[in-house]
């Protein structure tokens, strides 16, 4: 270890409960995963002295060296073909790509390479790499930063592909990832940086080291219901939450499904909630052609048939490229969106 790897010495760390944000918890994560395992290494655009643009990476080049938290240059194919190296040569890379459509042009490295590998080797050659994808709209950007990619990962076999929507799961799901033998999408919805919750770091310390977490491939139930189920995930989490508290205003008790893990996905926990309820509702805000909204909405078919009081309905994204700021609060899914949907599933065939 060089000069410039002097550790700066760690402000001391508050304890008990204290707000914390989804971009503090993933910097703990990330801080924690590196301090407990020197394999654990951190690069992409900006990520090294400037933190990040949303500084999830903010001090961890100051503390772990340059070696193991730096800057790359703008080429993101060439920032996931050296991870695709590293992680052969038995390193656990955490790139980021900065923003969602950043990664596109190393989109050829993950479907050929990175996705691949393992199976193309038989197993003798594991990748445990995670990809860090600030992704999703609901900030006020463009297009190319705001896209919701996650079908295209989604559909390639071989990627494991997560997307939290608490701070909790921030922490706990990029230690996971990180921990993970595979390689692992880490989708992280941009505009639930800034989300607080009440938490003691310590004890989700401990939940992380004791594997006390709900883990890869398991969704959630985020609130309880009884009349119609909302699947959710990432930045669509909230809104659910939102519309169903709506709802219950109007006397109507909607169960929300947090998916957590796109792939692999949790058939079980989704289909117990709508065969309790016989209805259901998808929201994401990717365009929906095509996407994980049908594919979940298709799943729920298959397996809840007999259940269902009304077809599966989906509110999402349109198909069109991600719109102007001004427009975007069109174009995602909205409370009064999700509320005229669940409003259309045939609630006067009950009588």
């Amino acid at each position: 270890m060089t000069d410039t790897a002097v550790r700066a010495a760690p402000a001391p760390a508050k304890t008990g409960p204290q707000p914390v944000t989804f971009a503090k918890a993933l910097n703990a994560a990330l801080a924690d995963a590196m301090e407990a395992d020197s394999s654990v290494v951190m690069f992409g655009e900006d990520v090294g002295p400037l933190g990040g643009v949303f500084r999830i990476t903010d001090g961890l080049t100051a503390r772990f060296g340059e070696e193991r938290c730096f800057d790359t240059p703008l080429a993101e194919a060439g920032i996931m073909g050296m991870a695709v190296g590293m992680a052969m040569n038995g390193m656990r890379p955490v790139v980021e790509m900065q923003f969602d459509a950043f990664a596109y042009p190393a989109f050829e490295q993950v479907v050929s390479h990175v996705a691949k590998m393992p199976n193309r080797t038989k197993g003798r050659v594991t990748l445990p790499l995670v990809i860090r994808i600030p992704y999703a709209g609901g900030i006020g950007g463009v297009e190319h930063h705001c896209d919701s990619s996650e079908s295209y990962y989604a559909h390639t076999p071989g990627l494991t592909v997560l997307a939290p929507a608490t701070v909790r799961d921030a922490y706990l799901m990029l230690r996971e990832a990180i921990r993970f033998p595979d390689p692992v999408v880490f989708l992280e919805p941009k505009k639930l940086y800034w989300s607080k919750e009440t938490l003691d770091l310590e004890e989700l310390r401990k939940t992380a080291d004791d594997d006390g977490a709900p883990g890869v491939g398991r969704a959630v139930v985020a609130r309880t219901g009884t009349d119609a189920t909302l699947v959710a995930y990432g930045p669509s989490v909230p809104t659910a939450l939102a519309a169903a508290a709506a709802a219950a205003e109007e006397g109507r008790s909607l169960e929300v499904i947090d998916v957590r893990s796109i792939v692999p996905f949790d058939d079980e926990t989704v289909s117990a909630s709508v065969r309790k309820t016989g209805r259901a509702v998808v929201i994401a805000e990717a365009p929906g052609f095509a996407s994980v909204a049908s594919e979940i909405v298709a799943r729920i078919q298959e397996r809840c048939f007999h259940s269902l009081a009304a077809p599966v309905r989906r509110v999402t994204g349109f198909d069109i490229p991600y719109p102007a700021p001004k427009l975007e609060h069109y174009f995602l899914p909205s409370v009064d969106r999700i509320l005229d949907t669940v409003d259309e599933l045939q609630w006067e065939d009950e009588a």
